[in-house]
């Protein structure tokens, strides 16, 4: 059957896309691997009615796309954990401590963390976040690794290890290997509202009520038929007029343009054709970090008795814990932990995050009522989590990064400057835009 327009993917990206050209009154289709729509967006129901967030969770104040999406479908956004009231715990394996400042700091070195902050911020202001390559010092800036500049910048090894935890934290992949040209890329583009490389309420302020995974939901059902599940693809043939989408039983099926919403580590398995190869080049140059998440239910918030928020940063298996949801805590498993994660045999794992989060918070914790485990960086659908960016890579993907070269158009968070839920919604809906715009 010929469509207008084939979507590959039914993450937000592909939805959000799928939904403007349906809107416009094209034909269009979108085929996904799984059984289900939202690609790492997804949740669960416990028996008392609460969501569990299993995948993306949480946006920002400068989210515009996914807050004007949100907005449009009806769905109301409150306050997320930033507003919890209490004191952030950090765990090291020398030591526990709630508040500022971390356990290890000694003499000068909040100061000067402090004015690294605000130097970070002052840089992030001259890289222009949609085309970083036209920085005079942009190749620089790209091979240098974070946690290399920290120390050009006479950073103690106890400030280092505050900007190393907190990055690894977000499971986005240590600072000893990001760009710096990335990380400053990723700030300009959330004009943070005090100095550092990342805040919590700038990037994180605000959730969906019903959950983060309703908004999928909410589109799968808009478009109905137009989604078909199931349904992986292998192959894609590009030519102006007729494109040919092969799907992994053999079935054939043609329209006038396709959108790959699809993360750059499965698309990389599709054989694609009528590309050029440069633009293949760049995305398949693309890195995701191989992250996972998970989430423990309680039947209360305990740690608020002891006048905690839920929040944490942690040098364990788990990278971070932030409270998703009345008694729920989420927990990020960064990309230099996620082996030590595979190697624990499955049975275990459970029990040892667990054992972990009691470490933080006291024995209640290893007491829930649900846990889940998503190992995004292993889910063949995923391959990953967030967009990593090792130094080197802003110039090596070049600025044909989340370009598109009709009829092939390209969106999803790895095309953004950050990953994230926003990524997803912006790039897909500006795809949609421009395949409107050439017909």
């Amino acid at each position: 059957m010929h469509h207008d327009v084939i979507v590959l993917g039914a993450g937000l990206a592909g939805l959000a896309a799928a939904r403007d050209l349906a809107t416009a009154g094209t034909d269009v289709l979108v085929l996904e691997a799984r059984d289900r729509v939202g690609g790492r967006v997804e949740q669960a129901r416990l028996s008392d009615g609460r969501t569990v967030q299993l995948g993306g969770e949480v946006v920002g104040r400068a989210h515009t796309a996914y807050l004007g999406l949100a907005e449009e479908l009806g769905l109301k956004l409150v306050p997320s954990y930033v507003a919890e009231p209490g004191r952030m715990v950090r765990a090291t394996p020398e030591g526990t401590s709630a508040g500022e400042p971390p356990h290890w700091f000694g003499d000068g070195d909040a100061a000067r963390h402090a004015a690294l902050g605000a130097e970070f911020t002052a840089l992030a202001a001259t890289v222009d976040p949609d085309d970083p390559w036209s920085h005079p010092d942009a190749a620089a800036l790209d091979r240098l690794s974070v946690g290399a500049w920290l120390r050009s910048r006479h950073a103690a090894p106890a400030v280092v290890r505050l900007w190393e935890i907190g990055q690894l934290a977000l499971a986005g992949g240590s600072y000893e290997r990001t760009s710096l040209l990335a990380a400053l890329r990723k700030s300009a583009a959330v004009p943070a509202s005090g100095p550092g490389d990342y805040d919590y309420g700038d990037w994180e302020g605000l959730r969906l009520a019903e959950g983060s995974a309703t908004l999928a939901e909410v589109l799968g059902r808009e478009l109905g038929p137009r989604v078909r599940l199931a349904a992986p693809v292998a192959a894609l043939d590009v030519r102006p007029g007729r494109c040919t989408v092969r799907l992994a039983d053999g079935e054939l099926l043609t329209a006038g343009a396709v959108v790959s919403a699809l993360p750059v580590g499965p698309l990389r398995s599709v054989a694609v054709t009528g590309v050029s190869e440069a633009r293949l080049a760049s995305l398949h140059r693309q890195r995701q970090a191989t992250a996972a998440k998970f989430t423990a239910a309680y039947d209360r918030p305990f740690w608020r008795a002891d006048g905690l928020s839920g929040l944490s940063e942690s040098e364990g298996v788990l990278g971070s814990t932030w409270p998703q949801n009345e008694g729920v805590l989420s927990a990020l498993i960064p990309p230099e932990r996620y082996g030590v994660l595979l190697g624990t045999p499955p049975h275990l794992r459970t029990p040892e995050l667990l054992g972990e989060i009691a470490d933080l918070y006291g024995d209640e914790a290893r007491r829930p009522l649900a846990c889940f485990l998503r190992l995004w960086g292993s889910d063949p659908w995923t391959q990953g989590y967030v967009t990593q960016w090792p130094p080197g890579e802003v110039m090596a993907v070049g600025p044909l990064h989340g370009t598109h070269e009709p009829p092939f158009y390209v969106c999803g968070s790895d095309q953004w400057v950050a990953g994230y839920m926003e990524g997803a919604v912006r790039t897909g809906r500006a795809a949609a835009k421009e395949a409107l715009r050439r017909g």
